[in-house]
């Protein structure tokens, strides 16, 4: 079969696959809908980067003029909104196993008059582990609070017995510490998970997509046809029906990156050019793996039960929210199974860190080879395609 031949199947089979994606409205859902109310959801929902105002109670046992101003400084955080002050512990208790508040900050009796005795009083806060951000910046809060209680403690102490500010702060702070938070220096949550959630998101959408579409042709009988119109060539067959699948899901992925890097204005350190050949290169590999999918169980139930196995794990497994490095060696070597794992490191290296390309080339080559995996189950997908009888 000449070039001239091949693409003239080519055109036709998308054509064809292009009335089909018509015709279903869960196509346009999974491959339009789905994905951009994710951008716009996932964007909105974290738009300020870190949540704001979360409750805690205050159980206040001292009631003085020190421990109302150690309230008023709490409250001034961010993240921090005193909504319970009570004398009561038993009450605030009560008030976090309703889920009313997320933190509990205790003052004990006669604090003031002890730490201006210099009897060391303690203040202690609770935490609701069970929502793991929201306890880990009231914790985050709580603590600097009671630091920064013990500074001033300290600098008045140290004022009545005469010393100056500078022989007070070399004895409260002895070592200066200087940190530099580096990719993500406002520690914004939405730099963090946006950038691979919504990659994530659109990797299980193409897995899906690209199985429920020839797994269609299975259950219906219709890829004898779908073959025909190839002359007989799976390979033509597969480049004619996922070239529009192509076409949308790359349009729609770079979307996602406009959105991310233009309209959201997070780190690019890189430039344009290789995150959107990254994205769509992890375009390419998720199609290439939803085909080898369905080829290795080629009935629709299982096919997409794979896809949706595979997806969601993905989310899990590449390291932005538990850390490679600090896994299971063989979870380790499974990772690179995994399209979203080999963006991801592009993501970090290139837009975050912005290294030399050199340094991550290989992970474009990762994604590039994904590309073989239709071919290694090419004779038993065709097999299924020409003889498969589906069972409802």
């Amino acid at each position: 079969m000449t070039l001239q031949q091949s693409l003239h199947s080519i055109c036709n089979i998308a054509r064809r696959e292009i009335h089909r994606l018509v015709e279903r409205p869960i196509y346009i859902f999974c491959m339009l809908v789905a994905p951009v109310l994710c951008i716009i959801f996932f964007l909105s929902l974290m738009k300020d980067g870190l949540p704001t105002d979360m409750p805690v109670a205050v159980v206040d046992m001292d009631g003085s003029a020190t421990s109302r101003n150690l309230i008023r400084q709490l409250d001034a955080f961010e993240q921090t909104k005193v909504i319970v002050r009570t004398q009561s512990f038993s009450e605030a208790r009560q008030e976090m196993q309703k889920g009313r508040v997320y933190g509990i900050f205790y003052i004990p009796e006669s604090f003031s008059v002890k730490a201006t005795t210099g009897k060391q009083p303690t203040l202690s806060f609770y935490t609701n582990g069970t929502y793991l951000i929201a306890a880990s910046l009231l914790f985050r809060d709580m603590k600097t609070m009671s630091v920064l209680a013990g500074a001033s403690v300290g600098l008045q102490t140290g004022q009545a017995k005469g010393y100056t500010d500078t022989q007070i702060m070399g004895q409260l702070q002895p070592i200066v510490i200087d940190t530099h938070p580096i990719g993500n220096p406002w520690l914004n949550y939405s730099v963090y998970l946006n950038n691979t959630l919504l990659p994530g998101v659109l990797q299980l959408m193409i897995f899906l997509v690209t199985v429920f579409s020839i797994g269609m042709e299975i259950k219906h009988a219709t890829s004898r046809n779908w073959l025909e119109m190839g002359n007989g060539s799976l390979t033509i067959s597969l480049l004619g029906k996922l070239l529009p699948h192509t076409l949308i899901f790359t349009m729609v992925a770079f979307l996602c990156i406009a959105a991310l890097y233009g309209f959201n204005a997070f780190p690019l350190h890189c430039g344009w050019m290789p995150m959107l050949v990254a994205v769509f290169l992890l375009v390419l590999a998720s199609q290439a793996m939803g085909v080898f999918m369905i080829g290795i169980l080629p009935t629709l139930r299982l096919g997409l039960s794979f896809a949706s196995l595979f997806g969601m794990i993905a989310f899990s497994i590449v390291g932005f929210s538990f850390p490679v490095l600090g896994m299971d060696p063989t979870l380790q070597a499974l990772s690179n199974l995994f399209p979203l794992r080999h963006y991801f490191l592009i993501y970090v290296d290139q837009a975050l860190n912005g290294r030399a390309l050199y340094y991550t080339i290989d992970q474009y080559f990762w994604l590039a080879g994904f590309l073989i995996l239709p071919f290694l189950i090419g004779k038993n997908l065709k097999s299924a395609l020409l003889y498969f009888k589906y069972i409802p």
